[in-house]
């Protein structure tokens, strides 16, 4: 049975937050595994809001190190400290992240009773975790600080046509899986080939570009993908400003997202000037170029089976 892959936005303001938008927070939920991206100030209150346990977070990915995208940490890893997580915590980041991860720690006293390991990531060396049934990948962004876009790619995999296999008199076990590892087997006399008996599913990908100046690179990064998770920041009236300070624009998002081919656009980091009723404008704005996009608001989720 297939791995039920969610998406939970626990921050989707940009810099400054608002009544209704905290900073920064995307938690990804596959199995076993609770991926946090980013961790803005409050991220860890979200969490309770959200009727969530951050003692399941396993990993947490860093895009870079402005305010909004991790001061959320030193909260979250105290927490973590005091509730008995004991199953050790993942973190991956650009270059810097041992630096100033070391620094955030020693500016409180951290009640250090798991294990806490740091790594950085370059964006151009690919494949970073590599497990049996995912793997994730980093990728360079165009920002003022070092900065990371990531995909989550869940492997492709060999499935049994149970239609087809209940023709035949082949018995569950060994022979079923060596079908499923592409090998030939035989039975009673009889070859049976893995190509007649089989079909590749595809595995899910979900990518999250947050922070960056517009790159007609990002598209090859994120092709294909279920669901990407893009940062829009801005409006197209404020083209010049976004590419000032490397942020992107709706209609940009909506741009990308087409080129790659995804299947859904999911528009977040949006600027707080929007928050009196330019939200609808934001969201015209990318699906004049791409139909098939929504924008995030705190809590929403998304699933994908």
């Amino acid at each position: 049975m297939a791995e039920k892959l969610k998406i939970t936005f626990l921050g989707t303001s940009d810099a400054v937050p608002s009544a209704r938008r905290n900073h920064t927070s995307i938690l990804l939920n596959y199995g076993g595994e609770n991926i946090l991206i980013d961790c803005g100030e409050g991220t860890q209150r979200q969490f309770r809001k959200a009727g969530l346990n951050p003692c399941k977070v396993n990993r947490l990915l860093i895009t870079h190190w402005h305010g909004d995208h991790v001061l959320g940490m030193p909260g979250l890893l105290q927490t973590l400290a005091l509730s008995g997580f004991q199953k050790g915590l993942e973190i991956h980041g650009p270059k810097g992240t041992k630096k100033f991860s070391k620094e955030m720690l020693k500016s409180f006293v951290f009640a250090d009773k798991y294990s806490l390991s740091v790594e950085e990531v370059s964006g151009r060396s690919g494949k970073f975790i590599d497990t049996e049934d995912f793997y994730i990948q980093a990728r360079e962004m165009k920002h003022k600080v070092p900065c990371n876009a990531y995909c989550f790619k869940e492997k492709d995999k060999i499935k049994i046509d149970k239609e087809k296999l209940g023709n035949t008199s082949l018995p569950h076990g060994p022979l079923l899986q060596e079908l499923k590892k592409g090998k030939d087997v035989r039975y009673r006399g009889r070859k049976y080939k893995a190509k007649d008996f089989t079909y590749e599913e595809k595995g899910k990908k979900v990518c999250f570009v947050l922070d960056t100046g517009f790159d007609k690179k990002i598209a090859d990064f994120v092709e294909g993908a279920d669901i990407l998770i893009c940062e829009s920041t801005f409006s197209k009236e404020l083209e010049d400003h976004a590419k000032e300070h490397n942020h992107l624009t709706a209609e940009q998002a909506g741009q990308i997202a087409k080129k790659a081919g995804v299947k859904k656009l999911v528009l977040t980091h949006i600027s707080q000037r929007y928050e009196a009723g330019g939200f609808k404008q934001i969201l015209k704005e990318a699906k004049e170029e791409f139909k098939n996009t929504v924008m995030a608001k705190d809590f929403d989720s998304f699933e994908i089976e």
